[in-house]
C-alpha cells in the first residue's frame, strides 16, 4: 500500500526542485543517458529519493548544507535501500551546480554495472554496493576503500 502522505509531498518536491535539481534533471530526462529513465522525486519505502532509474536500481540523491547535520540520518536511509538492491549515488549541491559533466559522467559510469540483486546475506557487501558519499572522492576518479564501498 502506498502512503499517500509520502506522494503528496513528491509531488509537491516535483513542483519546487533546487537549482542543482533543475540543471541535473535536464541531462536525466527522456532517458538522454545511455537511453536509461529516471524518475523525480520518487518515494521507495519510507523515503524519497531525488533521481531514481528503476532499470538499474540506481538512486541519486543531490544534498544541500543541511545533510552535514543529518549524516546518521542518511546513513540509515541508504542501509535501507541498500537492503532493497538499491545503489545510491550521493552528490553535494555545488558539485552538481560547479561541475555538472563530471556528475553526468559518474552516473554514466554507474549505469554501466549491473544492477544489484536484494539479497539478505548481502547486507550490502556486494562489491557492485556502492554509496557515493558526497566529498570523499573527487569527480572522475574510482572508488577507493575510504568507506564508499559496503
Amino acid at each position: 500500500m502506498r502512503n499517500k502522505r509520502l506522494q503528496r509531498y513528491a509531488r509537491k518536491m516535483r513542483r519546487h526542485p533546487s537549482d542543482a535539481e533543475r540543471r541535473l534533471w535536464y541531462y536525466l530526462r527522456r532517458k538522454q543517458l545511455q537511453g536509461f529513465r529516471f524518475r523525480r522525486q520518487v518515494p521507495i519505502g519510507p523515503y524519497i529519493v531525488d533521481f531514481y532509474c528503476i532499470e538499474a536500481r540506481l538512486a541519486i540523491e543531490i544534498d544541500g548544507s543541511q545533510h552535514v547535520r543529518r549524516r546518521e540520518y542518511d546513513h540509515g536511509r541508504d542501509s535501507y535501500l541498500l537492503r532493497r538492491g538499491v545503489r545510491v549515488l550521493r552528490f553535494w549541491n555545488n558539485e552538481v551546480l560547479q561541475n555538472l559533466a563530471g556528475v553526468v559522467e559518474v552516473i554514466g559510469r554507474e549505469l554501466q554495472l549491473p544492477p544489484p540483486c536484494p539479497s539478505p546475506a548481502s547486507r550490502g557487501r556486494d562489491s557492485r554496493h556502492f554509496i557515493r558519499k558526497a566529498g570523499e572522492a573527487t569527480i572522475g576518479s574510482p572508488p577507493t576503500s575510504g568507506g564508499k564501498h559496503r
